[in-house]
């Protein structure tokens, strides 16, 4: 009985943590090359006196879904999309170098490359400046150009290159902003094979039929933990009422 309380009690707190793990893979399911989060439990022992029949369950994050998203013709010139394997790098929140698959890119008022979210677009030596009044293409190598529309005509200006990256998804870690990260501190080397489309945009890779599946499924298993709490309760009472007539 001891064990049944403490599996169903931390069954239910980790149903509840992974049905929201779900909602947030759902409210992102229009969100440009967002990866899903994929979750599983597993099982730990209590470690410490008189906790030998105890159990935890607890809910581990173990990587993301890199299966591909669909792939939509925009005709946007800053909209890219990775064809296969492979990950823009951009600089994070935290200052680190992370890796995504949103190509939704814009220009800020001073002429950064950056998401959607506001996240600077690192080439190979740096984040990369657009000059004012340019038309800008991004080639399937990931050079940007500028061709000025004020100046010479024709001319175009090479103004940088999108790293891009293809570390092994083994050691990609997901981060809670959605970005993807190496275990390490050494950021994954530029790789010349991966290849971007130019006005094409990958979407998100939610399922929303499996996430609503998900989603009824975990509020089934957090009723039965619950019912497992209050039968243990209920066993605890009958037993104890059974010690009381026996004295």
């Amino acid at each position: 009985m001891d064990r049944m309380i403490y599996v169903a009690m931390n069954g239910a707190k980790h149903t509840l943590e992974r049905q929201a793990a779900v909602s947030h893979n759902l409210a992102n399911a229009s969100t440009a090359g967002f990866r899903a989060a994929v979750s599983a439990f597993r099982a730990l022992p209590v470690v410490g006196p008189g906790a030998g029949t105890r159990t935890f369950v607890v809910d581990t994050t173990t990587a993301g879904d890199f299966r591909p998203g669909p792939v939509t013709q925009t005709g946007r010139a800053l909209d890219v999309a990775v064809m296969g394997d492979g990950w823009i790098a951009v600089q994070g929140p935290d200052g680190r170098e992370a890796y995504t698959r949103a190509g939704d890119l814009q220009l800020t008022s001073n002429g950064q490359l950056q998401t959607r979210d506001g996240l600077n677009v690192l080439g190979e030596a740096g984040p990369i400046t657009i000059p004012p009044n340019a038309e800008v293409t991004i080639g399937s190598d990931g050079t940007v150009s500028a061709v000025p529309l004020d100046g010479i005509p024709n001319a175009v200006d090479i103004l940088g290159r999108i790293k891009l990256v293809n570390p092994p998804a083994k050691d990609l870690q997901r981060s809670d902003d959605g970005l993807f990260r190496l275990a390490g501190a050494t950021p994954a080397p530029a790789d010349a094979n991966v290849q971007l489309a130019s006005g094409t945009l990958e979407g998100s890779n939610v399922s929303v039929v499996e996430s609503l599946v998900e989603m009824i499924s975990h509020a089934r298993q957090y009723e039965t933990q619950i019912k497992l709490i209050q039968m243990a309760e209920n066993n605890a009472r009958q037993w104890s009422q059974i010690m009381n007539m026996s004295a």
